[in-house]
């Protein structure tokens, strides 16, 4: 992309900061500048760090100067989501309660940024607890879609999304227990990646005692950007080794080029869920292209999508049931509990006997997703079978949050797994953007991303609208 410094990609912009084209300075002034245009019509970032921004910047020409701009992020400028530690920053997660805490060190994902040479200008919203695609708390406030203010911008990484679709920041940092890195891309026309289980070490020294079981297997963190090569990129830094995490894998990110086309199961209405009309067409597009690029495309569905999202949704409930929400009862507001009665009474058995089944189930259903990719290392599927919803759509009773739960189902369905999944824009309709999902096989990035890389070829990239629109800029 060419145009002010704001709207380069990251790839771009730490090329020409190793050319010394231009300054980290020139790079973090550009996208403050954007940040003080943009981000108080959306309430993308909560906490500025305009100050220790400019610091590092300078800090980082410096280095430059010296020979010793040697990450892959050097000067690049990049937001945190508020529910991951920054040293002796709050962690908030939309809580009221957790205002005042402050973290004795930084998360994995942050120290790993910093290490590669990023520079975190802010921290984005997330609504309480991280448990709704929905970005709103008490604390923060409301994060607004640039595309349409009535609908949500994802979450819960809607504030990282949006800061990213608006040009504030080249990445930011998310993370994804229920979709929570591609729901929100998929909402602002963005690219995210949500890497497998173990890929990218997870860790908040703030809250170092004890960890539920879901979390640990189903909640990762990751990137969300403007441009496919962007992820790649920030995965590279975010993937390096960190042992405070004990399901922290040295895989490869790139592996051998296998022999012969790639085969890609192409599902939109996995065991007759119904799709609509509009995310159908997306995803047909996207199967097109897939197949003008090389990809042997077949209409087919993954095996047990119902049982593998109703799985999730009693191993997580009954978590977070159990183990978290006396504290939503006490610190919670009194909506996210009322929302959080409605996701209990959407689901079946939660006692003790029902938990232990469902980490049987999940065994099974990760063997027979592991057979099926053998011969289809690709699923390209939703994101969501509906478009975007709108705002509060999850306060509209217990009947409306099942629907909901059904047409996210491969959404949050992939996490049981721990596989990873891309989710790439495929078009924009009636002002509103579509994406597509792009599974893949454990620790596969690669190839989720080539896919995706082919997609965004042959579509665009669409967030450059919303630049021109005098509501947001």
């Amino acid at each position: 992309m060419s145009g002010p410094i704001w709207q380069w990609s990251a790839v771009r912009v730490a090329e020409a900061v190793r050319a010394r084209d231009i300054t980290v300075e020139q790079a973090v002034t550009a996208v403050l500048e954007r940040m003080a245009d943009a981000n108080s019509a959306v309430n993308a970032v909560t906490v500025e760090l305009a100050d220790d921004a400019l610091a590092a910047a300078h800090a980082a020409d410096q280095a430059v100067a010296e020979g010793d701009a040697s990450g892959c992020l050097h000067g690049v400028p990049v937001t945190i989501k508020e529910n991951v530690d920054q040293a002796g920053l709050p962690t908030p997660n939309g809580v009221a309660a957790a205002a005042e805490t402050q973290a004795p060190d930084n998360a994995p994902v942050v120290q790993n940024l910093l290490n590669a040479g990023a520079i975190v200008i802010g921290r984005t919203n997330t609504p309480e607890f991280s448990l709704r695609w929905f970005t709103d708390n008490p604390l923060r406030g409301a994060t607004l879609n640039p595309w349409d203010s009535g609908i949500t911008p994802g979450g819960s990484s809607g504030g990282a999304a949006v800061s990213v679709a608006l040009g504030i920041g080249a990445i930011a940092h998310g993370n994804d227990l229920g979709g929570s890195l591609r729901y929100p891309a998929y909402c602002c026309g963005v690219a995210s990646i949500r890497p497998s289980l173990g890929r990218v070490a997870a860790f908040n020294p703030l809250y170092d005692d004890v960890r539920a079981l879901s979390y640990q297997l189903m909640s990762v963190q990751g990137p969300i950007a403007r441009e496919v090569a962007d992820l790649r990129l920030a995965l590279e830094a975010m993937a390096a080794r960190d042992v405070r995490d004990p399901w922290w894998t040295p895989a490869p990110l790139e592996w051998p080029v296998e022999q012969g086309p790639v085969k890609v199961a192409v599902t939109s209405s996995p065991e007759g869920l119904a799709c609509d009309p509009r995310v159908a067409a997306a995803i047909d597009a996207a199967a097109g292209w897939l197949s003008d690029a090389g990809y042997d495309v077949h209409l087919t569905d993954p095996p047990e999508t119902r049982e593998l999202a109703a799985c999730w949704r009693e191993f997580l409930f009954g978590d977070v049931e159990g183990a978290g929400n006396p504290l939503m009862r006490q610190y919670g507001s009194e909506a996210i509990n009322a929302i959080w009665q409605d996701y209990i009474a959407s689901v079946g058995d939660l006692s003790l006997e029902a938990y232990v089944k469902n980490m049987g189930r999940r065994w099974k259903l990760v063997r027979l997703w592991q057979l099926f990719m053998e011969e289809y290392p690709i699923v390209l599927a939703p994101v969501s079978q509906v478009p975007p919803f709108p705002i509060d759509e999850d306060r509209k009773g217990t009947k409306r949050v099942r629907e909901m739960l059904d047409q996210q189902s491969l959404l949050y369905g992939v996490n049981l797994l721990g596989l990873p999944s891309a989710a790439v824009p495929a078009s924009v309709e009636e002002n509103l953007p579509l994406g597509v999902q792009i599974i893949g096989r454990k620790f596969r990035e690669d190839q989720c991303l080539d896919a995706a890389q082919a997609i965004e070829d042959a579509a665009g990239i669409f967030c450059g609208r919303l630049w021109t629109n005098p509501g947001v800029t």
